[in-house]
């Protein structure tokens, strides 16, 4: 499953967030391992690179379960 499933942000292509918050940058192919990715969406915040933003990911939801293998 990727993040944009996940979350349901809307922000992968033609998705209903796209066009008001621009593409997310893990689209199309860093769905599955979008902390690796600068620049996410999260919180409504732009994240920074991955060391400044890793953090934040370990609180996620996503990340979680990802990390523990259930999705």
């Amino acid at each position: 499953m990727n993040c944009w499933e996940f979350k349901k942000c809307g922000r992968e292509q033609g998705g209903a967030n796209a066009e008001a918050l621009g593409v997310c940058s893990a689209w199309p192919k860093y769905g599955e391992a979008c902390w690796y990715v600068a620049g996410t969406l999260c919180g409504g915040q732009v994240q920074g690179t991955y060391a400044e933003k890793l953090g934040n990911c370990r609180k996620c939801e996503f990340y979680e379960k990802k990390m523990s293998g259930e999705l």
